[in-house]
């Protein structure tokens, strides 16, 4: 598909880029399939400050683009997303976290909770505000909100940090958000308010819609999309369901969703019968990720959510994302291959 979409602009920089990543995303899956995680957590310190220089370096040295997201180093003319490569990470380095305090039985302590807290909220706030990129910051959310469900994080903590958030969302909405960001997030629900013309915020959005709609069941045919066709940047990044769904149907995006609902149920599977809390918390992880970018993704092409520019798992054109998403399901394959442990997590419930 990526040939598809690009071969009216140099398609074979497009394809000899998403291929190079394919083979490094299969390298990254090996190893992480290999080595023990916990490894990886012993680092945690040398981990977390890389992670940090990471993102922070990219206010020196980081490209953006027209709205100011500057969240890219570029090297030759190919993009290296940090929140991709850290968003691994992070779920390791999390998912020790909540296993040493579950098994220490201080995972509801107010200490406990305070450090979780602040351990997430270091990444959400320097992907939120450095690269300026909403979208990926709130897939940490969904990680973080997930693995402490799961962990059995007690009701009481959940309700605080509902009642925290809803007290801060007119700080966020008056003072931190952007005026193009909050159209973002209310374009899709009051559309003709927003963009009564429909050519500004919602134009993304509409094009997808009216893509989708015109491939019917079985597509327009392969490479004869006017949308996936067109010169617009995101056809094959942010709108690939989208553009899939124009020129191969209802049937090729219906097997999409399938073939991704597998593999998120697959990683809960192995979570559950893994036998630790350490490789069930990294199982969930993987699959919150999964299904939030999934969800997203594909929401915002039918327009049920705003456009956060999230790319859609193991499809979308883009090299640190095709890595991030083989090295995390590498993360579980690990987990599924190692010896697993007499007591089962459920005991520690």
């Amino acid at each position: 598909m990526i040939y598809s979409m690009t071969k009216s602009y140099g398609w074979t920089r497009y394809v000899v880029v998403q291929g190079f990543a394919m083979l490094l995303g299969i390298a990254a899956f090996v190893v992480f399939t290999v080595i023990d995680p916990d490894l990886i957590a012993y680092k945690w310190v040398y981990l977390t400050i890389f992670n940090v220089l990471f993102i922070v370096g990219l206010i020196f040295f980081g490209k953006g683009d027209e709205v100011g997201s500057r969240a890219w180093y570029r090297f030759a003319g190919i993009g290296v997303q940090p929140s991709e490569i850290v968003k691994v990470i992070f779920i390791v380095l999390l998912a020790k976290q909540v296993s040493n305090y579950k098994e220490q039985r201080t995972l509801n302590k107010f200490p406990s909770i305070i450090k979780l807290g602040l351990h997430w909220f270091l990444y959400f706030a320097l992907i939120a505000v450095i690269p300026n990129d909403l979208g990926s910051a709130l897939i940490f959310l969904a990680i973080f909100v997930i693995m402490l469900i799961c962990a059995g994080i007690a009701w009481y903590w959940m309700a605080a940090a509902a009642a925290a958030v809803a007290a801060m969302v007119p700080l966020f909405w008056n003072f931190l958000l952007k005026d193009y960001q909050k159209k973002r997030i209310l374009a899709p629900y009051i559309p003709d308010v927003v963009d009564p013309t429909g050519q500004g915020i919602t134009w993304q959005t509409n094009h997808c819609k009216d893509a989708l709609a015109s491939g019917r069941w079985t597509g327009v045919g392969f490479g004869e999309g006017s949308f996936a066709q067109s010169s617009y940047n995101a056809r094959h990044t942010d709108c690939i369901f989208a553009s899939i769904g124009e020129e191969l149907g209802m049937i090729a995006c219906i097997a999409i969703i399938v073939l991704l609902s597998i593999i998120i149920i697959r990683c809960c599977v192995i979570g559950l019968r893994s036998g630790s809390p350490f490789g069930m918390l990294i199982c969930f992880g993987v699959a919150a990720a999964l299904a939030f970018q999934t969800f997203v993704n594909i929401g915002m092409c039918i327009g049920i959510t705003p456009v956060v520019g999230i790319t859609l798992p193991f499809f979308s054109y883009g090299g640190s994302s095709i890595v991030a998403m083989y090295a995390a399901v590498g993360l579980v394959s690990g987990v599924k291959y190692r010896p697993k442990p007499r007591q089962n997590f459920l005991q520690y419930q």
